[in-house]
Order: C-alpha cells, then sequence, then structure tokens
C-alpha cells in the first residue's frame, strides 16, 4: 500500500519512506504501469501539445514555456507535429485523444470542421496558442496578430517610407502570418499606400529563401524603399543581401521581420522586428492546464491577449 501510494504520488507518506520507495524502484528498473492506472481514473498525466513544426524556431520557445510550468507538476507534454496541414492535425489530434491525456494545447484557432468537433466533444482542458484573432473552443493565449500587422505598417509609415513590398509563405498554409498581411494592408490603405510587389514561398523558413526572394523582388521593382517579412529568418536573409550589394539599409531602404528571433543578433545590423510574446504564451497556456488538471481555475481567466513589442533595430529608420 506505501509503495503503490508514493509511485502514484498520493497519501501521506514521509518523506524519508518517499526516497526509500523511489530508491528501490530506481534501482530495480521498475516503471508505473500508467495505463492500467488510467483505467480507473479516465486519464494519463499527458499533455497533448500540437504544432505546426519544430524547425520554426519559434515553436521550440513555445515548448520551453509548457516544459518550465508543467516540469513542477505531475504532468508530462507530448508533442504531435502537423507540418502546417489540416487532415494531419485531424489525424494527431485523434491519435493523442485516444490516449486520454489530461489536456491539450495546440496552435492556432483555425481548425477544420473535424477538428474543432473533437476538441468541443472533449471534456478536458483545451488551450488554443499563439492567436487570438477568432474563437477558440476553449481557452485561448496569444497575441493579436492584425493588431501586429497594423502596428508595423504604422511605424514604416511614421518613418518615411512609402513604396513598400512584402515577402512571405503562402497564406493558406500559414493563417498567423495570413493575418498580420491582413492587418499590414488595411493599416497602409487607411493612409491611401498600397503593397507595390508581393513574393510568396513554400517551405521551411531560411537565410537562403531570403536571399532569393529579395533579389527576385528587388530586380523585378527596384524603386522600393521597403521590405516587410513575414518572419525574421527569411527577413535575415533579405538583409544579408541587401548589405552584400552595398545598399544603405535603412537610410535608402528599410526591412523588418517578425517574431523577434533573438539567434539573429549577431546580424552585421540587427533586423527591426516584434516579439511574439512566445515563451509568456507557452507559460500561461500550460498553467491554465495544470490549474484545470487539479480543479482549479487559472487566475488568468480562460482568454490571454499579450501584447508583442516592436523593436526597430537598424533596419528601420528612426523618427
Amino acid at each position: 500500500m506505501t509503495v503503490s501510494r508514493v509511485l502514484r504520488n498520493r497519501g501521506d507518506v514521509s518523506r524519508a519512506t518517499r526516497e526509500r520507495v523511489l530508491e528501490a524502484a530506481k534501482k530495480l528498473g521498475y516503471v508505473p504501469n500508467k495505463i492500467a492506472g488510467a483505467l480507473a481514473s479516465q486519464r494519463v498525466n499527458l499533455v497533448a501539445v500540437i504544432i505546426p513544426s519544430m524547425s520554426n524556431m519559434v515553436f521550440p520557445e513555445v515548448m520551453t514555456g509548457i516544459t518550465e510550468v508543467l516540469d513542477d507538476t505531475p504532468l508530462q507534454p507530448v508533442v504531435g507535429i502537423t507540418n502546417y496541414k489540416p487532415e494531419r492535425e485531424e489525424k494527431v489530434l485523434f491519435e493523442m485523444l485516444s490516449w486520454r491525456p489530461s489536456g491539450v494545447i495546440l496552435a492556432g484557432l483555425d481548425h477544420s470542421e473535424a477538428t474543432r468537433a473533437m476538441l468541443a466533444a472533449t471534456d478536458i482542458p483545451i488551450v488554443e496558442i499563439m492567436d487570438v484573432d477568432g474563437d477558440p473552443v476553449d481557452a485561448v493565449v496569444g497575441i493579436s496578430h492584425r493588431r501586429a500587422g497594423r502596428e508595423m505598417a504604422e511605424a514604416i509609415m511614421k518613418a518615411g517610407y512609402r513604396r513598400v513590398g512584402f515577402l512571405g509563405t503562402k497564406m493558406p498554409l500559414d493563417h498567423r502570418a495570413r493575418k498580420r498581411f491582413e492587418g499590414f494592408t488595411q493599416a497602409l490603405g487607411k493612409n491611401g499606400l498600397e503593397i507595390i510587389d508581393q513574393e510568396f514561398y513554400s517551405g521551411g523558413s531560411g537565410l537562403a529563401k531570403g536571399r532569393e526572394m529579395t533579389e527576385a523582388m528587388l530586380s523585378r521593382t527596384p524603386d522600393l524603399d521597403f521590405l516587410y517579412y513575414s518572419n525574421d529568418m527569411i527577413g535575415a536573409g533579405g538583409l544579408l543581401y541587401c548589405l552584400g550589394k552595398g545598399m544603405n539599409v535603412p537610410d535608402d531602404i528599410g526591412l523588418a521581420g517578425f517574431n523577434g528571433v533573438s539567434l539573429l543578433n549577431g546580424l552585421p545590423k540587427v533586423l527591426a522586428t516584434m516579439d511574439a510574446c512566445r515563451q509568456e504564451i507557452g507559460r500561461l497556456a500550460a498553467q491554465i492546464v495544470a490549474d484545470r488538471s487539479i480543479g482549479k481555475d487559472s487566475r488568468h481567466g480562460n482568454r490571454i491577449e499579450l501584447s508583442p513589442s516592436l523593436s526597430p533595430g537598424d533596419t528601420l529608420r528612426k523618427v
């Protein structure tokens, strides 16, 4: 009975006895059968975390925030990757829910009808993350990407740029980039401006892709005075291309990305960007799941909108 209480992390057991039991289990190589325990509780101590990619530098930081919180609980995150594909998201969610996890954290608010139906039918905490521009199934933690796009456009116009090009992912695959694009173009339109040229790509973000896209756009439309990239990685590639061509950044041409990737701080110039609050989003989402798994309401509520901060770096003219 004592051993059972220790291994299930339940019951009133002294610290000394608990340590003796855990040490014996360690020496024996014993691993508790969580599935057997789940038959009684109908839940396992797993939190399904469903994200589009691990190659995109955004999501490892989200995972860091999630694990920081769950490390202090009996809950363990298990990750599923969707590759930005709705049908893949359905499959991953179906498989994970079949294990009866204690909660689900998944990226975005835009899902297929089948995915939303599965989420709505479950009685566990569901936290959609990264985006608040839409209607969540349950809880949501993120930023407004439309607002982020508007704020970047306003900063660009305030700095005196007028001929703007946009470079980014193909919108059907990246809903959050699409919403930033919508907010960006709306803000420009209110001031009588429009995007002069656009370049889209599919596949992972990368410096080489940013170089290629920037070269193609400036060859086609050489009189642009600002390039707005949907993420920092392709923006960094564009910056390296412009500097390699001897362009005066930011006086002759300005550039900005999105995500606030700290890895890029070693570039010759610091790229203008917006911090998407990734780690904080992960921490808050995990806290909601952890609190509700023990019957406690999160002190933050079920809708948390964070505010991204704009950093002009060295590629946006100071005003």
